[in-house]
């Protein structure tokens, strides 16, 4: 399902469980994958053109290789990548280049612990910035994530009806035909607005997206999106939550910590994907109209 993945690594080791999943992933689907450091922000901005010249990235390369080999082993194709620059806009490129499948990504900050105590959802800028920006869907894993076959089994997408929802249900769709998952597609509610008002516009709009999936309901909640998010997650026993992530707001540090992407995936017990546009999964399985699986072999000999 996921044929070139990236997750985003620093040397201080606070992505060892995004690091974990993402090789899981590869090791399952037999995928490349890109671990990446963008070298820079530790050393000081105004020593980021010097990194590569004075050998500095390749030290780094060197430590993170050491920390992450046993991660790695039995994974025949996975590389580290140090590269100088901005984070956010250097995994972009690569996810770009690569034609990326899947992001993985971690809290991305040394004092996450500290500060995730003192104001929910805090995280890195590198974390919102790519959730918003990636072509392809970021996951956010920060707890360890113990696979299971099938991996997902209880799907949940969040909706606020945007155009990015969409693309995020579109997803939530391919996800639960090709691993035969329980789908649960959610709304949470402004006041005024009734159960019943929510639970028929879920169904007309998100019905035709969901074509070939066996079993998905749709749920009306009302109260603060990311804790009613997170209390359905707990109810439904999820294995992965599934939202868009974007923001009107213009101050970069509102929309960050105003994100409900971001609130909910560092405080959910399952991995949380960000998914902005369209994307169809490489080898997702094709269903006409009653549901049935299109055989593709077939179909190309007519």
């Amino acid at each position: 399902m996921f044929k070139d993945i990236i997750v985003g690594v620093t040397p201080t080791g606070v992505d060892q469980f995004a690091v974990k999943a993402a090789s899981e992933f590869a090791r399952k689907f037999e995928a490349k994958l890109y671990l990446t450091h963008v070298a820079g922000m530790e050393q000081g901005w105004g020593s980021v053109e010097t990194l590569e010249p004075s050998g500095e990235t390749e030290r780094i390369k060197e430590q993170i290789t050491e920390m992450y080999g046993e991660t790695l082993s039995g994974i025949e194709d996975s590389q580290v990548l140090v590269v100088a620059g901005i984070p956010h806009n250097e995994i972009l490129r690569l996810a770009r280049k690569k034609n990326t499948d899947l992001i993985v990504m971690g809290p991305h900050t040394k004092e996450y612990e500290e500060k995730r105590s003192k104001m929910w959802g805090m995280a890195g800028s590198t974390l919102e910035r790519v959730s918003q920006k990636a072509r392809c869907p970021v996951m956010i894993v920060h707890k360890n994530v113990v696979l299971k076959e099938p991996q997902f089994e209880n799907i949940l997408v969040a909706t606020d009806f945007s155009e990015q929802a969409e693309c995020a249900v579109s997803y939530g769709g391919q996800m639960a035909r090709n691993y035969k998952a329980n789908l649960t597609v959610m709304h949470v509610a402004e006041s005024g607005t009734t159960e019943a008002e929510v639970l028929a516009r879920l169904e007309k709009e998100c019905t035709p997206r969901l074509q070939g999936v066996k079993a998905f309901s749709y749920k009306a909640c009302m109260g603060k999106p990311a804790m009613e998010i997170l209390r359905m997650s707990q109810l439904n026993d999820t294995d992965l939550v599934i939202m868009a992530h974007h923001s009107q707001e213009r101050d970069p540090e509102k929309a960050f910590l105003g994100s409900t992407v971001v609130q909910v995936a560092l405080n959910a017990t399952c991995p949380t994907m960000s998914v902005n546009r369209h994307f169809d999964l490489r080898c997702g399985l094709m269903y006409d109209q009653t549901g049935e699986v299109v055989d593709t072999e077939a179909t190309a000999t007519v």
